[in-house]
């Protein structure tokens, strides 16, 4: 009988001991409560232990969680429609205020965290044209909502860790609008990149006709220098060899006027035989 007592003991405390430890995952953080008050906040990871029956726990995980909004219509300011989609990834960072602001109930935490991302997001689109939202500042919106949006979620004890737009959706005359816009943007980028190639073209072309007109010149000044230099050695050498033997000299010079009078078997020249022109074949003819 007694040992009959002593295992009914030893199973109470079992189960005791059993309802008494609880542990919480390293991914997780719990929230201890006595009689369903909150007696113990943000729990870490470990061994614990609790009262049996007064004491209730309650585990949230804080990993990184996606919330993957439903596509939000939005008016640019150009009162444009869009549809923008988007995600959302957030994380509770306090146990505590997240059970008193959701119950503990993630579903009411996405949506609430989805309204506020959709009004945020809207307000933004709204600031913007859809050139500035499609291209230029879809970077900067979306680090305004993760900003902004982290404003109000903390009072839920929630953080945005990322907010992104996956997709832009158009209406097909907003669409065929932005692209006729664009297309003329690239075009006017195009023009002027051409029109500022064709003046790079024409500078260069005229300094390339300027610094060859000035070449041109140079070299020429430089070839009639030499000429006249060598006309004038020419002359200076022509001088001396008439000083030094006119008759040789003008002998001399009669041949090469024959020369080149005389090219061909064709070549005719008139003149009375006894012009100065033949007189050493005159003198010839009378030795």
């Amino acid at each position: 009988m007694k040992t009959k007592i002593i295992i009914g003991i030893v199973v109470v405390a079992i189960v005791v001991l059993m309802m008494s430890v609880y542990t919480v995952d390293e991914r997780e953080r719990a929230i201890l409560f006595r009689f369903g008050k909150i007696e113990k906040a943000d729990i870490e990871p470990g061994i614990h232990f609790k009262m049996p029956i007064a004491n209730t726990v309650v585990k949230f995980d804080t990993r990184i969680l996606t919330l993957d909004a439903e596509p939000a219509p939005v008016l640019t300011e150009e009162k444009k429609n869009m549809t923008v989609d988007f995600f959302v990834k957030w994380r509770i960072v306090d146990v505590s205020k997240f059970f008193v602001a959701t119950r503990g109930d993630a579903a009411r935490a996405r949506a609430r965290l989805g309204s506020i991302m959709r009004e945020v997001i809207y307000n933004e689109f709204g600031k913007r044209t859809i050139q500035e939202a499609v291209s230029g500042e879809r970077g900067q919106i979306m680090e305004i909502a993760r900003a902004k949006a982290n404003e109000v979620a903390q009072e839920f004890g929630i953080e945005t860790v990322d907010v992104r737009i996956s997709r832009i959706d158009l209406q097909d005359e907003v669409s065929e609008s932005v692209y006729r816009r664009m297309r003329a943007e690239r075009a006017r980028v195009a023009q002027d990149f051409r029109a500022r190639g064709q003046e790079a073209a024409e500078r260069i072309r005229a300094e390339a006709d300027r610094e060859s007109t000035v070449i041109l010149a140079n070299a020429y000044r430089d070839a009639e220098k030499l000429r006249g230099e060598g006309d004038a050695v020419a002359a200076d050498i022509y001088a001396r060899a008439f000083k030094r033997d006119p008759e040789f000299y003008s002998f001399y010079r009669s041949l090469t006027a024959y020369r080149e009078s005389f090219r061909g078997p064709e070549d005719v020249l008139v003149l009375q035989p006894d012009s100065d022109f033949f007189q050493h074949f005159g003198g010839a003819s009378r030795k």
